[in-house]
């Protein structure tokens, strides 16, 4: 750690505008970087580029609202999804399973998720 290179100090606002659901656009620009730097220094600091974070991101405030006890369909509506099946989507392409069995494989929601009791509100949100 001692001969590791100082973090890269734009990271940190990289991070956690894309935390706060900001667009990589908008990022880029608040930080005054173009879009091939953003994604160069992103790759660097995250080992991927700032969309991918942008989507693990959005990805954990859509756990923690679940956990909370918020529905499926309104946890995706509140961390930009268009729908639930896009969140299912996005769950599935970044953790391999459901929604529902990654929040019991985790140990969290177990019961929910088999019961049935977190899923969508059904409002189609």
């Amino acid at each position: 750690a001692a001969g590791a290179q100082a973090p890269d100090p734009l990271t940190a606002a990289v991070a956690a505008g894309l935390r706060q659901g900001r667009s990589v656009g908008e990022v880029a620009r608040a930080v005054g970087l173009g879009a091939r730097q953003l994604h160069r220094r992103s790759l660097a600091a995250f080992g991927y580029g700032p969309k991918t974070l942008a989507r693990i991101l959005r990805l954990q405030r859509a756990l923690a609202l679940v956990r909370t006890g918020t529905a499926y369909a309104d946890a995706a509506y509140a961390v930009g999804c268009t729908d639930q099946a896009h969140l299912a989507r996005e769950v599935r392409e970044l953790t391999g399973t459901t929604l529902g069995g990654y929040l019991a494989g985790i140990g969290h929601g177990a019961e929910d998720a088999r019961s049935g009791t977190a899923q969508p509100s059904g409002d189609g949100r």
